[in-house]
């Protein structure tokens, strides 16, 4: 009520107090070179500093600390990454999981449900892996932002055993298997038990329901497939550009 009437009233008090609020939210400075250069350049530098030592003394250990075996020059981003449970988590040399990342581990299905990463390989912010027996992704994987890979559904496919709340059945839990030089396009979705093969595309916001054959594009929801033009599936797809 005292909002509304702050709000509407044309006595001169609220008016008033209408004119200094519009007065504040105009309100800006002047920002001189000579002053705003140097001043961008510390703030630059001390995030820099800052996100350095958050990302080699903080992140990187933190993750590495989840992982049953990795390589060099294993890299995360800046952020902690989500991950849940336990599992096995192997993962090769060069890789990049930047951003934040979830890591889900099963316990029903597997003793040690397994997620492995190959060398080379990128995987952007956001992406999310259920792993509840395997996942394999291959070496030189360009992984976009937001991708999502599951070796099962979230819950059962069966209606009633779901409105009973019974876990997944194990029929249901198949591996993914991601090859060599694949790219996912961002927001794309892999589903359980499906293979994409090497050098394969998959494009943004695609939901990919069965096997992806070598050198083949995959698109839509559910996705198509589409041989690449040879001239694409015989050159190294990790540039993109």
């Amino acid at each position: 009520m005292i909002y509304k009437t702050l709000a509407t009233s044309d006595h001169w008090f609220p008016r008033m107090l209408r004119s200094v609020r519009r007065g504040v939210q105009n309100f800006s400075l002047p920002a001189p070179r000579v002053l705003t250069v140097p001043l961008v350049g510390i703030i630059l530098a001390v995030r820099s500093v800052y996100y350095f030592v958050a990302r080699v003394f903080v992140c990187e250990p933190f993750f590495k600390s989840y992982c049953t075996r990795y390589g060099r020059n294993l890299h995360t981003g800046v952020f902690l990454h989500w991950i849940q449970g336990r599992g096995e988590l192997i993962i090769g040399d060069d890789v990049t999981i930047d951003g934040k990342c979830s890591f889900h581990f099963g316990a029903r299905h597997a003793a040690r449900p397994k997620l492995t990463i190959g060398s080379n390989t990128t995987i952007g912010h956001g992406t999310i892996f259920a792993v509840n027996k395997q996942i394999s992704i291959g070496q030189g994987c360009l992984i976009a932002g937001c991708v999502c890979i599951l070796d099962a559904p979230g819950h059962p496919i069966d209606p009633v055993a779901r409105q009973a709340g019974a876990p997944v059945a194990d029929d249901e839990v198949r591996p993914v298997v991601i090859e060599d030089n694949v790219w996912l396009g961002y927001e794309s979705v892999i589903m359980p038990g499906v293979t994409i093969g090497k050098n394969s595309v998959v494009a943004f916001g695609s939901v990919v329901t069965s096997d992806v054959p070598p050198n083949t594009l995959a698109l839509g929801n559910p996705a198509r497939k589409f041989p690449l033009p040879q001239k694409v599936a015989a050159t190294d797809l990790r540039d993109p550009g």
